[in-house]
């Protein structure tokens, strides 16, 4: 069963803006490019760069816990290691992360843009190596197949923009609700081998219009109602080295008829 590329992105600081892409490249053990590399804490989170662990997201601004994150439009360069960022009435953001002052004068930026909605310090942190702030620890690379996006949006009776669900891969031309079968089986990302680790479990960051920045849909609840889970999207775990890049062939497992699930 084989789909294509028709959507890439990484998104350089967890919660924020996601930045499109034409290809990338991905390979085992390593994360996937540039993306969820800083995160800012909201109050000390505990993580230690010195032994990098996993730490949930509702210690970080997210999506989750503050829909305004959503109005703060960031750009990563990695050429220069240089990140902008700007928002609706607020002066322009451009440094580069990897120095501490700029990391101190971003946190500044963003408790002023996020206000009230501020419940500690913000502080960026860094991920060393290949780690990432995943909102799963394992979960290298996330696959949205657009069709199950559009089939929720009939349920629901509105237009969903799939980038609420911010993953890095979306995905044309497989059956609505395919994946959710799909955990443990191999696959292909353009060039690369992979191997889906789990459907993901979608939040309220979902809730949030990734354009208007304001809370306005409860799909967490739509999915659920109409399906029974709360299910959109995929893990998976490079397994292979390759490339993906725009109309690459993204092939599914071969599932038989009477395996594929229900939506």
């Amino acid at each position: 069963m084989s789909g294509h590329a028709a959507g890439i992105f990484r998104h350089p600081v967890k919660g924020f803006t996601p930045e499109p892409l034409a290809t990338v490249a991905l390979a085992p053990g390593e994360g996937f490019p540039h993306d969820r590399i800083w995160a800012v804490e909201n109050g000390p989170s505990g993580f230690d760069p010195a032994a990098p662990a996993f730490v949930p997201k509702q210690k970080f601004t997210v999506l989750a816990q503050i829909a305004k994150v959503a109005a703060a439009r960031t750009r990563y360069d990695p050429e220069t290691g240089v990140l902008h960022a700007a928002a609706p009435g607020a002066s322009e953001f451009m440094g580069r992360l990897a120095e501490p002052a700029a990391r101190e004068t971003f946190a500044a930026w963003l408790t002023g843009l996020l206000g009230e909605d501020v419940r500690g310090p913000l502080r960026v942190v860094a991920a060393p190596g290949e780690h990432r702030f995943t909102d799963h620890p394992l979960g290298q690379v996330s696959i949205v197949n657009l069709a199950s996006v559009r089939d929720l949006s009939q349920r629901m009776g509105v237009e969903l923009d799939p980038l609420r669900f911010r993953a890095n891969l979306y995905v044309e031309g497989w059956p609505a609700w395919a994946e959710n079968g799909w955990t443990g089986k191999a696959m292909m990302l353009g060039w690369a081998q992979a191997e889906v680790f789990k459907p993901i479990v979608r939040c309220a960051a979902t809730h949030v219009d990734p354009t208007t920045a304001e809370r306005d849909l409860d799909v967490t609840k739509a999915l659920f109602d109409n399906y029974g889970h709360l299910f959109c999207g995929i893990y998976v775990r490079v397994t292979a080295a390759g490339a993906v890049g725009l109309g690459d062939a993204v092939t599914a497992p071969a599932v038989p008829p009477e395996s594929e699930p229900a939506a």
